[in-house]
């Protein structure tokens, strides 16, 4: 039995997590689930969007599946997101992206992995105002934090029997902080004889990922670029709603969509589960549960080949816990 933390997060967070728990209870695996909360109302019941107990459980269960919560524009407190992966360390986020069936999309085979450093760089929230007109923020890289990301993307293109990793940087301009990570992307290559390596300016990345995305397999980016980067590929392979995200460390495990909370239309049972269903199949390979992934991510791909039930933002009008329904029935 794994016991797993479940964190439904706000806005449809708790209706797309409701819906994914009771598909991957369905599929066999052998889940024992803590429901912990975090989000807007823990700030008004807590004083802190991110209660302790929230932290202690996933310490205490090593993999969390978590659902989307808001965090404000400008002001008000600091990313929940981000808190729990400085917290918890969780220095790897995997980002996969490719082609299903019958989500519309302008590219057809792209399939694309994304590890994005996770606690460096411009998100280490170093920052502060200098007088009244004007702000610092404050880029932070060191060799360590570029080194373990990037044996990640080597170790998982070798396990995942992936062809190229592509190092992604700005080093022309930043020379000291982009350019320690292209250094030690080269060092670290040549570890990998058998790995396919080259490097990447981010601009000029972006644009040969919306002419010829098939030319990339993994791609390695630094924190700031990986942000910015995944949600354009999830955009070569129908968006933000078919897309999955694991928050990885050497001790736990986070596992969520990379969407928003959408507060406007939570309670309306019309969101897509999607992309949490897809984080939680990336959950259950991380706990071995190589079957019942399998069998999630075929249900899946069978309602959606189908057509007969699909969301609204798939093109259909089958709200949340229909769309569930519809896979589990696929599951029995």
């Amino acid at each position: 039995m794994h016991k797993v933390t479940l964190i439904p997060g706000d806005g449809i967070g708790p209706e797309i997590s409701s819906a994914v728990r009771r598909i991957i209870d369905a599929s066999g695996a052998p889940i024992e689930w803590e429901v912990e909360q975090a989000g807007e109302a823990q700030m008004e019941r807590c004083g802190t969007p991110l209660p302790q107990s929230a932290i202690d459980s996933i310490r205490r269960t090593g993999v969390a599946l978590k659902g989307p919560i808001t965090t404000p524009v400008g002001t008000g407190f600091r990313s929940v997101n981000v808190a729990l992966r400085k917290e918890l360390d969780l220095y790897v986020n995997l980002r996969p992206a490719k082609n299903y069936p019958n989500v519309k999309s302008r590219y057809e085979n792209v399939d694309i992995v994304l590890v994005r450093e996770n606690t460096e760089d411009l998100y280490a929230g170093v920052e502060h105002m200098v007088g009244k007109d004007a702000a610092e923020s404050i880029k932070i890289f060191t060799r360590e934090g570029c080194r373990r990301i990037l044996r990640y993307a080597f170790e998982y293109a070798v396990n995942n029997k992936r062809r190229k990793v592509t190092a992604v940087h700005k080093a022309n301009i930043m020379k000291c902080t982009d350019g320690m990570f292209l250094e030690e992307a080269r060092a670290m290559a040549q570890q990998y004889p058998n790995i396919e390596f080259e490097d990447r300016i981010v601009d000029a990345l972006c644009m040969k990922l919306v002419q010829t995305p098939e030319m990339f397999d993994v791609l390695v980016l630094p924190n700031l670029y990986g942000d910015i980067v995944s949600d354009l590929c999830a955009g070569l392979v129908g968006g933000l709603g078919v897309a999955p995200g694991a928050n990885l460390g050497e001790h736990e495990a986070v596992f969520e969509a990379i969407h928003g909370s959408v507060p406007h239309r939570a309670g309306t049972n019309t969101a897509n589960p999607m992309a949490l269903l897809l984080s939680g199949v990336m959950m259950l390979r991380h706990l071995k549960e190589e079957q019942a992934a399998q069998r999630v991510e075929d249900a899946l791909v069978a309602v959606i080949r189908e057509g007969t039930h699909l969301p609204q933002d798939l093109g259909g009008k089958t709200g949340t816990q229909e769309f569930a329904d519809a896979i589990i029935e696929k599951l029995r």
